[in-house]
């Protein structure tokens, strides 16, 4: 992880308004190649298909191989915590391999988001179990949610202590809906309504925490509503550092999600050619005809741009950028209509077998439609992103 550290630390200096330099490094292509290769081996389609049939959740030895054995679960951990010390750049990359396979790994919600809101909190031990793969972490709040947006309300109110309970704990009640990841999750960071606010350590497993599994569209990430009823939290930042922290988390999450979309998209871009290459119809492939081409020409200019505004968004979140809540709004609204456009023509020029559960196209178009909806909607990042540029809103009807 020597030379992912050093690309990270060359990143990280760019001056103040350089023009990063999007291009995949040798460390980052090195990396995903040993990703890809796990993600092959232990989660090809047929697997991921059965796991799905049968109602299976999380692969939990495909995330413990990513996270403990190939170290993923520290890119964003610096060395001292026993971390890679790497970047969001590196952490974008596996997300799209994650993408690609459709894997079910909490690596989004734990690696990325859970991980984010704990960097700079001065929790070492905890940070240090998620490097190490030891535990997992989820943060509680609802898949949807979108960077920078006020909550109207935060659903877990703080009470006070109970008799044994650590020093400056607090007990938490209340519901969160749709949580990504909390499945999985061994101890679960929860934002608590209070004076000041705050953002706590919860033991996912401890008395009072119940977990409710959700149908939700993609199998392969599910969703939970959370209740917590007088459970022990331990505060890890109060006041300004927890809102702070709440708020990279939902921004990186977004970020790196968009990448995660990127590598979908181009998943499907790839399988749609292939298959068009190889399918005959009227002697010849049905890849020469003229409409199809059009088709796929639009599916790949899509995919390019979504390529360039992931990569940014990326760079961005690595560098600290003023510009980062501009890239990522683009990125995660380019990259969500992206992939939703590239998993519908993947299932449509498929023909009868893109329709079908035995193909993988349905878990490539549930993933698509799943991730542009989750962290804001296209159409809520760019109604973001035109005020952050200073756009004029809309014209009414």
């Amino acid at each position: 992880m020597s030379t992912t550290t050093n690309s990270s630390t060359t990143e990280r200096a760019r001056p103040a308004g350089a023009v990063p330099d999007l291009r995949y490094g040798d460390a980052e292509e090195q990396l995903r190649a040993v990703v890809r290769d796990l993600l092959a081996d232990r989660s090809p389609w047929p697997a991921v298909l059965a796991r799905v049939d049968a109602g299976e959740a999380d692969d939990v030895p495909l995330w413990h191989a990513l996270a403990a054995d190939l170290g993923c679960a520290g890119l964003l951990i610096d060395e001292r915590h026993g971390g890679a010390g790497a970047s969001y750049r590196e952490a974008a990359v596996v997300a799209e391999e994650t993408g690609r396979a459709a894997a079910c790994v909490p690596y989004l919600t734990s690696a990325v988001m859970a991980t984010t809101a704990l960097l700079g909190t001065g929790e070492d031990e905890l940070l240090g179990a998620l490097a190490a793969g030891r535990l997992t972490a989820a943060l509680a709040v609802c898949f949807a949610t979108m960077p920078g947006a006020e909550p109207s309300s935060r659903p877990v109110r703080i009470g006070p202590p109970q008799d044994g309970d650590a020093p400056g704990a607090a007990r938490l009640t209340g519901t969160v809906t749709g949580v990504a990841g909390a499945l999985a999750a061994d101890v679960l960071l929860v934002p608590g309504d209070g004076v000041p606010f705050g953002l706590y350590a919860v033991d996912a497993t401890a008395a009072g925490v119940t977990r409710a599994p959700l149908v939700s569209l993609d199998a392969t990430r599910p969703l939970a509503d959370v209740t917590l009823d007088q459970v022990p939290g331990r505060p890890v930042a109060t006041g300004e550092d927890a809102a702070s922290a709440v708020a990279a988390a939902l921004t990186a999450g977004a970020g790196v999600l968009a990448s995660e979309l990127f590598g979908v998209a181009e998943q499907c871009l790839g399988t749609t050619v292939t298959y068009v290459k190889e399918r005959r119809q009227f002697a010849r492939p049905v890849g020469s005809f003229q409409a199809l081409k059009h088709r796929l020409a639009d599916v790949w200019i899509a995919v390019t741009q979504a390529r360039a505004a992931a990569r940014y968004a990326a760079a961005c979140l690595t560098a600290g950028d003023p510009d980062t809540p501009v890239a990522v709004a683009l990125a995660k609204a380019a990259c969500g209509e992206a992939a939703v456009l590239a998993a519908q023509e993947c299932v449509q020029l498929h023909g009868g077998i893109g329709f079908t559960w035995e193909h993988p196209a349905h878990l490539l178009l549930k993933r698509a439609k799943s991730g542009s909806l989750a962290l804001g909607t296209p159409d809520r990042h760019r109604a973001a992103l035109a005020a952050l540029v200073d756009l004029p809103p809309p014209a009414a009807e």
